[in-house]
């Protein structure tokens, strides 16, 4: 399964219709040029993840402009596209009382979509979890490969990536690759390359984190996006600016990695 994740960089100086033209070029750019089976985009790239005060404006609906946009573009260059995360406007108050939502996006090339909301908020009391509502649901979706087999797919935003106990539910569920994107700053990058490959080793997954570069909202962002084996393996990284890694992955050592090293059978908890 061959994954591209662009680490997108972006200031605060460019319109949201503007990034959006760009980032459909890059995405048909790596498309033609790569082939791969998978694209992933980092979290919240559209209204930026720091600027908080954007967002009440910038939300949409699951079926607004931005999701037709993606899944127009998935169908045009024929790629399962991880389009990243949006402000989502839900259709009624969820049980905090909020009406946003940090919504991920998966669509595949016919059309088919996936989205998670995003459930740990980051921001300690201020931030998300003053102004969206969390999400109660853990996803899974199944994506295509290029050997015409489908690769289980867990997905999580962010500052899920703290939080282990979603990752034990997503691998009992059956996934095989995590894909995590993000608005990761780089005050605390060391602890975004610390825990994917935390998250890759105990579960015995591959783990694909794609981050944002750039300066948005006075907030340096990390970059930094990596693809983690299951062994642990850092398999490609990015650097701090904009960038594209494009990695193939075996699947097939998932369940090699398990059975040379069965530590998973052996939880109690």
């Amino acid at each position: 399964m061959r994954l591209a994740l662009i680490q997108l960089g972006y200031g605060d100086d460019e319109t949201m219709p503007a990034r959006i033209e760009r980032v459909s070029d890059l995405v048909r750019e790596v498309v033609d040029r790569e082939r791969p089976d998978l694209v992933v985009l980092p979290e919240l790239w559209g209204p930026t993840g720091f600027d908080y005060r954007k967002w009440e404006s910038l939300a949409e609906p699951l079926d607004g402009p931005w999701a037709s946009a993606m899944t127009r573009l998935a169908a045009e260059v024929g790629v399962t596209l991880h389009a990243g995360s949006f402000i989502e406007r839900l259709a009624s108050p969820g049980a905090d009382g909020r009406t946003l939502a940090n919504t991920s996006l998966v669509v595949t090339a016919d059309g088919e979509r996936t989205a998670y909301r995003k459930i740990h908020r980051f921001g300690f009391g201020s931030g998300e979890p003053k102004l969206l509502e969390a999400g109660d649901e853990v996803v899974t979706t199944q994506i295509p490969s290029g050997t015409g087999e489908s690769v289980t797919v867990g997905l999580s935003t962010c500052y899920d990536l703290r939080f282990p106990e979603l990752y034990r539910r997503l691998l009992d569920d059956g996934a095989e690759l995590l894909v995590v994107p993000a608005a990761w700053p780089m005050a605390r990058v060391a602890h975004w390359t610390l825990l994917g490959q935390a998250r890759a080793v105990e579960d015995q997954v591959f783990v694909a984190q794609c981050n944002t570069a750039g300066t948005h909202a006075g907030t340096e962002m990390g970059g930094h996006s990596q693809v983690v084996a299951p062994t642990g393996e850092v398999l490609a990284e990015a650097g701090a600016d904009e960038e594209v890694l494009v990695v193939d992955i075996d699947t097939r050592l998932v369940a090699s990695t398990r059975e040379s090293f069965p530590v998973i059978p052996d939880r109690r908890l």
